[in-house]
């Protein structure tokens, strides 16, 4: 009997203890970690779904759990992401705000520099006769004021000089005589020095010398029947140091120009300006002129002439700007840059990178939250870097600052059109 007690005591105690220790590991089993669970795929084969860890069956690859949502720094919605690519675009691209300020305008034109004709100086013949000797050879050849340019045989000259001779000879009574063909001779070009060289000398001046009043570079005559089509201004070429028209042998009458003399210290810059900027162009505007052969020369000028008519063929209207030219560093048809200030115009302006030319169409993208919206616009005149908003936009607007970036050039975009 007692080694019954012996043995239920047993049974019974390792009975409690079974018990509690199967309380005990239910009370320590740990909790599934979260991260374990949920699906899990292969971020190379996201085909490959797993509710538990591993690695991936294709590549080896350790499986990464996959998110249900989108993360809380995207901030775009499915729908955003959605809308068509020819109307928005989903970018990081800084955007600018439309500026309002005042600007100066100024019109841009191109043109090239020539003669002052106010210059030119003709030197005709006086008398008729013959050139027996022309000692200027080339066009452009420099002449000095008093120099002895050519010689001229005159049957009318001689006989005034025979005339003189005569009559200081036989008459020198007839001192009013006397002195009326003096003063033909004078008056015929010939000098005072020369017609008392006659009177002391006894002897005839067959060939009279002519000497340029003028000082500068010699050309032929434009317009000349002797020179023909050689020298032309407005812009065309001029056969510098090819020989004159003007030859030896060549008669000449009284009051014919035989050459003109151009004086290089005075220039015009001649500037194409297009119609369309003729309502803004006025006399005595500042001219800024640059020459792109020579850098360096910057010229400060003002609109002196407007042309009051079309040059035939010409599309364009010419302006000039007198310029000095003392040091003869300006060559003439060098082509010129000019800028023309009209004056100033306040407006909403944008950079130039801010818009996407498409023709007849000019537009921008507007920020709306995280997307840009391509929008249509009106522009203006450009200054420097920057373009005038005529219509479609207002200073509260954000826009892309560079639209290209965000233009693709093999699609069609749609704007909407909205009225700023």
């Amino acid at each position: 009997m007692k080694n019954i007690k012996i043995v239920f005591g047993c049974i019974l105690l390792t009975s409690m203890l079974s018990s509690a220790c199967s309380d005990k590991k239910v009370k320590t089993m740990p909790v599934a970690d979260e991260k374990m669970t949920g699906k899990f795929t292969c971020p190379m084969h996201p085909q490959i779904m797993e509710d538990h860890i591993g690695n991936c069956p294709i590549c080896g690859m350790s499986l990464v759990k996959k998110s249900g949502t989108a993360g809380k720094s995207a901030g775009i919605s499915l729908l955003t992401v959605l809308q068509p690519v020819n109307s928005t675009v989903i970018s990081n691209v800084k955007a600018v705000h439309p500026e309002q300020k005042t600007v100066p305008t100024q019109i841009s034109a191109q043109g090239y520099l020539d003669f002052d004709t106010r210059t030119f100086n003709n030197i005709a013949a006086r008398f008729p006769g013959r050139i027996e000797k022309l000692y200027l050879k080339y066009r452009f050849q420099q002449v000095h004021r008093g120099q002895r340019i050519f010689d001229v045989y005159s049957p009318e000259m001689v006989t005034a000089q025979q005339d003189l001779l005569f009559l200081n000879a036989n008459s020198p009574q007839e001192t009013n005589l006397i002195s009326a063909v003096k003063q033909k001779l004078l008056l015929l070009g010939m000098t005072t020095g020369q017609v008392n060289q006659v009177i002391i000398s006894g002897k005839l001046y067959y060939s009279l010398p002519v000497f340029s009043p003028y000082q500068g570079y010699i050309t032929d005559v434009p317009g000349n029947r002797m020179a023909g089509t050689a020298w032309q201004s407005q812009g065309m070429a001029f056969e510098s140091n090819s020989p004159l028209t003007i030859k030896e042998g060549i008669y000449v009458e009284t009051g014919q120009t035989v050459f003109n003399v151009i004086d290089p210290s005075r220039l015009w810059a001649v500037i194409k300006v297009d119609p369309a900027s003729l309502a803004a162009l006025k006399l005595n505007q500042r001219v800024k002129i640059s020459i792109p052969d020579q850098p360096e020369v910057s010229i400060s000028g003002k609109v002196d002439f407007i042309e009051p008519v079309l040059q035939s063929g010409d599309k364009t209207t010419s302006i000039r700007v007198y310029i000095k030219n003392d040091a003869h560093h300006l060559k003439v048809n060098n082509l010129v840059q000019a800028t023309i200030q009209t004056g100033e115009t306040a407006g909403l302006w944008i950079p130039r990178t801010a818009i996407t030319d498409l023709g007849q169409t000019k537009i921008v993208w507007i920020k709306d939250g995280s997307v840009y919206r391509a929008h249509q616009i009106t522009t203006g005149m450009s200054h420097n870097n920057e373009i005038e908003i005529k219509n479609g936009l207002s200073a509260t607007d954000n826009v892309a600052a560079d639209a290209q970036y965000l233009t693709d050039s093999e699609s069609f975009i749609k704007t909407d059109n909205h009225e700023k």
